[in-house]
């Protein structure tokens, strides 16, 4: 489908502005959040810690689609920053239970209320019809992505 003013496909320009959109939301969220002090992979980490105060190392790296050593070197810098505590399963040696500190829930919270405030002024001129619009319409895409993906996902 294109555009008659200049040519330009009315899907490519919908693909840009979703890219740029991402960039930008990307670019403003890690501003916003190191202030909080975590870096991003381990920003990304506390908040798995929050929502799951019983996960076991393995259990963080397995929801996370990461390798052990991976998780393992995040948690170690959050353990060092007093954000995190770790401590020996007493059956098994091999396992780690993370608990999350006041210091990390302290960070948790202000991460939450930058998403409430970021994801307001995002929104700000929207009204519902047009968000549930967008989301549909954002599911339908998704959806597409994702039967490419299985395309391409080697069997």
């Amino acid at each position: 489908m294109k555009n008659k003013s200049d040519g330009v496909s009315t899907g490519k320009e919908i693909l840009h502005q979703i890219i740029c959109f991402a960039m930008k939301h990307r670019t403003i969220m890690q501003s916003y959040l190191d202030k909080t002090g975590v870096y991003q992979a381990q920003h990304h980490l506390l908040m798995r810690i929050s929502h799951n105060c019983f996960a076991s190392q393995k259990d963080l790296a397995e929801s996370m689609e990461k390798s052990p050593a991976t998780v393992a070197v995040s948690l170690k810098k959050l353990e060092k920053g007093g954000y995190i505590t770790r401590t020996t399963d007493k059956t098994d040696n091999r396992l780690n239970h993370i608990r999350i500190t006041g210091k990390g829930n302290a960070v948790v919270e202000k991460s939450r209320q930058i998403f409430i405030t970021s994801e307001q002024r995002i929104f700000q001129g929207l009204t519902k019809e047009e968000q549930s619009s967008l989301l549909l319409l954002m599911q339908k895409l998704n959806a597409n992505l994702t039967g490419m993906e299985e395309e391409i996902r080697p069997k």
